[in-house]
């Protein structure tokens, strides 16, 4: 159960926003964590629930007004009991870091931030650039335009295949447009903070996670991770994360590498075997669930259009503009998308050029209590030698958009499962998810700011 707590005493707001297919629960530990780090007099914890399950097909617009909505009456009904609230924070899982962005544009629109101070933005595992996978030419069509189509609205939006309103725009690129009420909103914050997968996340990979145009940690064998102090082999240090790699002191031969590649593959076989067996089994199963739920999503938002699902619409449709007015199916989706390799702006062309210019790691220097070696005593890989990933236009000007608006970003390492997205948070308790508990106790130690 999670322990939300309820004091008058506490003037502090936190709410946090699970994923797509998710449900409350899946932010146990997350609200768990900072329970034991702050009693309930000096925090309030507010889970959002009312996107849980298939509702996360509805499209971040619809789960942004409900959740902001779900916000202005917790707020409400504290108010009523005597308590006052006056700072605010939230907290994203995945698809939960977008529909809370779009929240808070909402909420800005709504002059919330005029009484209530905005003090932490957190995402962990946040697609903030979507889920398209970096590839060019016919290679699109196969998952990006195919794929977005299995999960509604969401899902184009996730793929940024919409055309959000009457912007001709994805929805996405309008939620990092500097001049609406969403960058305005998000930057208001005292502290915006990201936690992002390295490797192994089946769901959303480091370049979007990570705000990033480039992905120093493709070839992991290439490289040497500097770690954060006391936060060892889990959270890598943000203002260096990786050394180049020493050289191997032995060379195998031509024979030992056969014996190895081969060993390789005998050992991947029983995987070969499932797979070539079961994912056609799992993909029409994928396919029917996710038509049944795209028509009940689409019944859904029908009626909120309509105003007969408990919210009217027209409260939340402000102007965007500042200047201008389940598991089967969750594990069949992630392996496909897996299952994509990026491509890369071909060296050395005007295009690739343009957008070499590194983003910045972090915005600020961490605490002290997380200070690593300073950046300049240890060698780094040069950021000319990291190819840039193969972006569409949008996607490198919302990436220049989220970095202005500044993000402390720290890349994490798990190791002990190969489904990174769900133990980052620790979404089931169960002990390969430990490295989690490192990333939450990260957070609370030296992100979290009361």
């Amino acid at each position: 159960m999670i322990d939300t707590g309820s004091s008058r005493d506490a003037e502090h707001l936190c709410v946090l926003v699970h994923g797509l297919w998710g449900n409350p629960n899946h932010l146990l530990q997350v609200a768990n964590t900072l329970r034991a780090k702050h009693p309930v007099d000096s925090l309030h914890i507010l889970v959002a629930k009312r996107n849980s399950g298939s509702f996360t097909y509805d499209g971040i617009e619809l789960g942004g007004e409900r959740v902001c909505q779900e916000i202005e009456d917790e707020v409400e009904k504290l108010v009523r009991e005597g308590q006052n609230i006056k700072r605010f924070s939230v907290v994203g899982y995945s698809l939960g870091g977008l529909v809370a962005r779009y929240a808070i544009g909402l909420l800005e629109s709504k002059g919330f931030f005029e009484k209530i101070d905005p003090v932490n933005f957190t995402t962990f595992a946040t697609p903030h650039l979507g889920v398209r996978t970096p590839l060019r030419g016919w290679h699109n069509h196969i998952w990006n335009v195919l794929g977005a189509r299995t999960l509604s609205a969401s899902g184009r939006q996730l793929f940024t295949i919409d055309q959000f309103r009457d912007t001709g725009r994805p929805l996405l690129e309008v939620l990092a447009d500097p001049a609406s009420i969403f960058i305005k909103g998000l930057a208001k914050f005292e502290r915006r903070t990201l936690y992002t997968n390295i490797i192994n996340d089946r769901t959303a990979v480091y370049y979007t996670t990570g705000i990033s145009k480039t992905d120093p940690f493709t070839n992991l064998k290439d490289i040497k991770v500097n770690y954060i102090k006391g936060y060892e082999d889990v959270i890598l240090d943000p203002i260096t994360p990786v050394a180049p790699s020493p050289p191997e002191k032995t060379e195998l031969t031509y024979y030992g590498r056969f014996i190895k590649n081969s060993q390789t593959t005998v050992g991947r076989l029983p995987f070969l075997l499932a797979m070539i067996l079961f994912i056609p089994l799992g993909v029409v199963a994928f396919l029917i669930n996710s038509g049944v739920q795209s028509l009940r999503s689409t019944r859904r938002i029908r009626l909120h259009e309509k105003g007969l699902a408990g919210i009217q619409p027209g409260n939340y449709r402000v102007p965007l503009l500042i200047t201008g007015m389940r598991e089967a199916a969750e594990d069949l989706y992630e392996n496909v998308n897996s299952a994509q390799s990026h491509e890369y702006l071909v060296h050395g062309t005007e295009e690739e050029e343009a957008h070499a210019e590194p983003s910045s790691p972090i915005a600020a220097r961490p605490s002290s209590s997380t200070d690593t070696l300073e950046a300049s005593e240890k060698p780094e890989v040069r950021q000319n030698d990291v190819p840039t990933l193969a972006l569409a236009p949008y996607q490198l000007r919302m990436v220049q958009a989220l970095d202005n608006v500044g993000f402390r970003k720290y890349p994490v390492w798990i190791h002990k499962v190969r489904h990174s997205h769900a133990a980052i948070i620790v979404r089931t308790d169960k002990p390969d998810f430990d490295e989690g508990r490192v990333v939450l106790r990260h957070w609370v130690e030296g992100e979290f700011i009361l």
